[in-house]
């Protein structure tokens, strides 16, 4: 019985050998499976990324009133085309008329009172060379000529405030521009304190379009140009699609960089400037800007060659018998999604597999499509 239990045993290790020689045999015996492949070289590429982006006048102003009062006029209609200085809105200009008529009053009582004073100090000192009076007397009149004077001076400023006060009652345009929305008619009161204004005023002759890139670009775009400042005047002319998809016809220019990083989305806000002689873009739009980057000769390879890992990606190389490694590769951080500029990881010379890398396999025997 234990020679039979003993027989048994070999040949079950017998057995298993045997099937782990055939699977293995079966397995180097399967055939490649197809791919397209690519040998590595380099050219000269413009990487064209899009950016989200919003649309602001070059100036959007708010209007508030500068005095209180009912509204008794609007002198414009939303939207409607205005130039600096043009009268926008009317105050219920009364009481402001009111109180200018009465400093005037105020100030041709102050010079008379002046006039009066000094009068009574040329007399007095008059009296006062004669020994008549004394000098307590004689200052006494100096010091009404000086308490005169000084309520003129204050008569004078009263009435600037109060023509100032009346010229705020017709509120005017401070700058050219479009007039936004009208949320208060006539015979609403108003105030400076309110919350909402007038209106706003948006100087669109020019338009600012702000859009983000990430960290990871600043610093790149830094690095090659040697500064913030020096990337922008490297940055080419760009592009703007309006809301519609269609391309806005005048190209854009970037202004300025942000300094600051936004921690909640790790990017920074770029500023650029567009012509607009023909009103087409409106303060609060939305759009895509295009920004070209052009690399001279450097790898690029289709993104179809590239399984993502996370941050980073991998390509698989192929041997001279037809194997396909691993390879993780740094790309530049532009791209346009169909390709990617290759930074590290892969040399001139070298093939890749340039389709349907995310289904091989580290070692897997490839065959490549002629």
């Amino acid at each position: 019985m234990k020679l039979n239990l003993k027989y048994m045993a070999i040949l079950g290790t017998v057995a298993v050998s045997i099937l782990s020689s055939c699977s293995k045999s079966s397995q180097n015996q399967m055939p490649a499976a197809n791919f397209e492949t690519m040998k590595v070289t380099t050219k000269d590429v413009t990487m064209t990324t899009k950016y989200s982006a919003t649309i602001r006048g070059r100036q959007d102003i708010d209007i508030m009133p500068q005095v209180s009062g009912t509204l008794t006029k609007l002198c414009v209609t939303e939207g409607q085309k205005v130039s600096t200085g043009q009268a926008l809105f009317i105050i219920d200009q009364v009481p402001y008329q009111a109180a200018l008529n009465t400093a005037l009053a105020a100030l041709e009582s102050a010079k008379a009172q002046l006039a009066t004073s000094q009068l009574e100090y040329e007399s007095k000192q008059k009296l006062f060379e004669q020994n008549v009076i004394s000098e307590f007397d004689l200052q006494k009149a100096s010091n009404a000529l000086l308490t005169a004077k000084a309520q003129l001076a204050q008569s004078q400023a009263q009435v600037v405030n109060a023509r100032n006060n009346l010229s705020y009652t017709v509120v005017k345009s401070p700058s050219n521009g479009i007039v936004g929305t009208l949320p208060y008619r006539q015979g609403a009161l108003v105030s400076p304190s309110m919350g909402q204004p007038l209106t706003t005023v948006s100087d669109n002759n020019q338009m600012y379009v702000y859009f983000s890139i990430n960290e990871a670009q600043l610093l790149s775009m830094t690095r090659e140009s040697g500064s913030a400042e020096a990337a922008i005047k490297a940055m080419p002319e760009i592009k703007l699609i309006l809301i519609d998809g269609s391309e806005y016809k005048y190209a854009g220019k970037v202004e300025s960089i942000s300094g600051v990083v936004d921690r909640s989305t790790g990017t920074v806000q770029l500023r650029a400037v567009f012509d607009n002689p023909e009103k087409l873009l409106h303060s609060g739009s939305t759009g895509h800007v295009l920004i070209p980057t052009v690399y001279k000769d450097k790898i690029i390879i289709p993104a179809t060659a590239t399984v993502q890992l996370q941050d980073k990606f991998k390509v698989y190389l192929v041997d001279k018998d037809n194997i396909a490694h691993e390879k993780l590769v740094v790309t530049e951080p532009h791209t346009n999604g169909k390709e990617y500029v290759i930074k590290e990881g892969l040399k001139v010379g070298d093939v890749i597999v340039a389709e349907g890398a995310g289904m091989l396999k580290d070692g897997q025997n490839v065959k490549p499509n002629k």
